[in-house]
């Protein structure tokens, strides 16, 4: 009693669970101030049964969750802060990453197949070839989306085609189909003793099955049964791209409000190649090595990266293309291959700048940033004197997971964040100001790994 006595007071608190493709975490934020009170977080493993095959075991991925609220919920006692304070925990989730599973035991029929992998390649051909012109983006018109292995509907079909288990539960409807927002909702709501199967509509406009117009399931579109993502807020109607990039739901903050749409070019291989470089190659034994190693040199020194370990995304989408490494001399050693690395980064995130640049019409003069790879101020650099303009870093990195428990703790029967605009706590932020000039070596340096891109794509 005397211990509950001395808890500290904070009003409401609002938690996100962040479910990402190599880690999931678990953050409490404070609704008044949106300070970020206590989280915890944990690897998740992935593995790789074949070439470009990618899964993820979804009982893990829901133990690594309870196990991130318990160990966030005992931090914030041992901080004195009343739990039973949260009010309401939002999601935020890898997308397009899929699982079906038994309705009547729990259980998964099949890992969940991440969203890089690219097992589907022969589906997505097939479904190609059945459309007038063999056109990939004849579904543009509705979804938003190419005809790609990225998307959650041909990851579903090659489980229906290829998993014994998902075939039998399907006709025997027992089959319940999800992103990882699905699958953790209806576990943590009951699971088999009545939890809640549903998702949103931005998890939803990247199955390949939503229409982005009507803002429902397509009937027609279901009759065929760690990466880097910058979107452009493009207001309440949807823009189609002619330059590669995505138009998706960006969100729908209640049942009775409008939705706002984004462009999206997605990077299939951002921060996982660092991933890369410390599993398979052992060149760090630790992400933040990394920077350290590319610092050193300052300079890929000629040498340039392009890591399409799954074929390359936006604005291409060319999913047969594969990685190259070019302008290997003997002088190269891993700091170089390192600093080619991040540049890399770099050069994808450009590309996806300019083909929204050419969509709207508008050049974006600031970008945005936030993740575990903003912790890296080398890459930051880099990243603005490539972009040409200022890259604008929060001080709280944990922005998605920010914006899941503002919507949480914003919905309709919660209300308490309010979301007006005089309400909302300014966030301190970090500028990166370019410092190279931007008619000149920036210039030169894109070409020559645009070049190296395009060699990896032909």
């Amino acid at each position: 009693m005397a211990a509950s006595s001395n808890r500290i007071m904070l009003g409401p608190l609002v938690a996100a669970i962040d479910q990402g493709t190599s880690s999931t975490r678990f953050l409490v934020f404070n609704a008044k101030t949106a300070e970020l009170l206590s989280h915890h977080q944990v690897e998740i493993q992935q593995s790789f049964p074949k070439e470009g095959w990618v899964e993820e075991d979804p009982k893990e991925i829901l133990q690594s969750v309870y196990e991130c609220m318990d160990r966030t919920c005992e931090k914030l006692t041992q901080l004195n802060i009343d739990i039973s304070n949260i009010k309401a925990i939002g999601v935020t989730n890898q997308r397009e990453t899929t699982l079906v599973w038994d309705k009547e035991t729990g259980e998964p029929l099949y890992n969940a197949i991440v969203w890089l992998d690219l097992r589907t390649q022969s589906t997505v051909e097939r479904l190609i070839n059945k459309t007038p012109g063999r056109n990939k983006n004849h579904l543009k018109h509705k979804t938003g989306l190419p005809i790609s292995t990225y998307f959650s509907a041909v990851k579903l079909r090659w489980l229906m085609d290829n998993v014994d288990e998902v075939h039998k539960a399907v006709l025997s409807h027992r089959a319940m189909f999800g992103t990882i927002d699905s699958w953790l909702i209806w576990c943590l709501t009951g699971g088999k003793k009545g939890g809640v199967h549903c998702t949103d509509v931005t998890n939803a406009s990247r199955t390949m099955l939503f229409n982005i117009h009507t803002m429902d399931w397509d009937p027609d579109l279901c009759n065929y049964g760690t990466g880097c993502f910058l979107l452009r807020n493009t207001g309440s109607k949807p823009v189609m791209s002619d330059h590669g990039l995505l138009t998706t739901v960006a969100y729908k903050l209640g049942r009775d409000k409008p939705a706002c749409y984004a462009l999206e070019g997605s990077v299939a291989i951002a921060g996982a190649v660092v991933r890369w470089l410390k599993d398979n190659l052992g060149i760090i034994q630790t992400s933040t090595e990394l920077e350290k190693l590319a610092a050193s040199v300052g300079t890929s020194y000629g040498c340039y990266f392009v890591p399409a370990f799954s074929g390359l995304y936006a604005p291409y989408w060319e999913p047969s293309a594969r990685g190259i490494i070019c302008g290997l001399t003997q002088f190269t050693n891993k700091s170089h291959l390192a600093f080619a690395a991040l540049e890399a980064v770099c050069f994808q995130t450009r590309e996806i700048l300019d083909a929204m640049n050419q969509d709207s019409g508008i050049p974006l003069n600031q970008l945005q940033v936030d993740g575990g790879m903003t912790s890296n101020r080398l890459l930051m650099q880099l990243q603005a004197d490539i972009l040409c303009i200022p890259v604008v870093k929060p001080s709280m990195p944990e922005t998605t997971a920010l914006g899941a428990a503002m919507a949480a703790g914003a919905a309709e029967g919660v209300s308490v964040w309010s979301l007006s605009p005089e309400d909302l706590t300014e966030v301190t932020s970090e500028k990166f100001e370019p410092q190279i000039n931007p008619e000149g070596n920036a210039t030169c340096i894109i070409l020559t790994a645009v070049s190296s891109e395009q060699q990896c794509k032909n």
